[in-house]
């Protein structure tokens, strides 16, 4: 069983960011925690079996809470699940949002792993992604991570992002080599609903160009991988023995419980999610226990066709059961899959391809 924390306050909105989020406005931060800490509350009422072994606090920016404030979730979240059952404990934190002595005391209250959203080292791409640090207080924040001592730390970058040259994108990926972080996130840039990206690729000021995701794609695969990275998922890379536990519990189908406004759980095939409204979500704490806006019970075929989409992924691909009565072999004609000990998976130039690849098999 793994936990989803999510805290949705940003110092600004990235353009192309589509998870729940905001400012932090006139939402009062302690009650916040205390709803969080309160639904966890209701449902480890209604399920003492609950057993977690990892924890993972996104957003939103989890590291714009101040240190009073994470100390109170954090040992609060201690106090009911206990820290010394879970495998790993991600925070997900923005660049220039901590300093030494939040680093540090991040890594006393029991956080294994630090997820640093840097995105690019190119001040320009910065600009247009909208986010409000420059590459060197990237750096910066990422060598506090280091001198604090956290036991592994991520990197996310993006690509194929508007204007991006092949030489900007290269430059990026060298320089995160060479900080030698544990992990490192590559994600292909997605034109999400409700953004404003979306509106300007609507509007064709933006484009989505399938054969430059490609040649990005594949540049980050051979120079991550030259550089002793294992890429164990399509978007992910990872140093032995640092592959993102709580990560592989999605792609694997494992239960999961989230927690905080727009926060999505499943357990036993029934997945739910809460309101996407933080000060309604805490009203309905208070007077309800939980925040769950919707519901719905998964059948044998949308969980087949998300282990399909999920396990295809990774580089251990999915099991031959979840084809159903798919057949597959104009895909491996076409060199995308093979098929080896009942196991499906991508190869080297289906990878980054896999989206189409599983909706073809859907």
């Amino acid at each position: 069983m793994h936990l989803y924390v999510h805290i949705p306050f940003c110092h600004e909105i990235c353009p192309y960011c589509s998870f729940y989020k905001h400012k932090p406005g006139k939402i009062a931060q302690e009650e916040f925690i205390h709803a969080l800490l309160a639904e966890l509350d209701w449902h480890l009422a209604k399920n003492i079996r609950l057993d977690f072994t990892t924890i993972y606090l996104g957003g939103g920016t989890p590291s714009l809470l101040s240190a009073k404030h994470l100390e109170i979730l954090l040992t609060g979240l201690d106090q009911r699940i206990s820290f010394s059952q879970c495998r790993e404990i991600t925070l997900e934190a923005n660049p220039s949002t901590f300093n030494l002595s939040k680093a540090q005391l991040m890594k006393k209250l029991g956080v294994t792993r630090v997820s640093l959203g840097v995105q690019s080292f190119d001040p320009e791409q910065l600009k247009i992604l909208g986010r409000d640090h420059s590459p060197e207080e990237a750096i910066a924040s990422y060598q506090v991570l280091r001198e604090a001592e956290i036991p592994a730390v991520n990197i996310d970058l993006m690509f194929s992002t508007p204007g991006q040259t092949k030489q900007s994108w290269q430059k990026t990926l060298q320089q995160a080599i060479d900080l030698r972080p544990d992990h490192i996130s590559c994600y292909n840039l997605t034109y999400e609903e409700d953004t404003a990206y979306f509106q300007e690729f609507l509007a064709g000021t933006y484009t989505d160009e399938p054969e430059k995701n490609e040649e990005l794609f594949y540049l980050a695969d051979t120079m991550l991988s030259a550089a002793g990275y294992d890429h164990y998922e399509t978007s992910n890379y990872a140093l032995p023995d640092a592959h993102s536990i709580h990560n592989r519990g999605y792609w694997s189908g494992n239960d999961y419980l989230g927690i905080g406004p727009s926060a999505v759980g499943c357990i036993s095939k029934q997945r739910y999610q809460n309101l996407s409204d933080t000060a309604a979500y805490i009203t309905r704490i208070q007077t309800l226990g939980n925040a769950i806006d919707s519901h719905e019970n998964l059948d044998d075929e949308a969980w087949r066709l998300e282990r399909l989409a999920l396990q295809l992924r990774t580089k251990q691909g999915c099991s031959k059961q979840y084809l159903g009565d798919i057949n597959p072999d104009i895909l491996i004609e076409h060199g995308l899959i093979t098929i080896c000990n009942d196991r499906i998976k991508t190869t080297p130039k289906g990878a980054s391809l896999v989206d189409s690849i599983v909706e073809y098999l859907a």
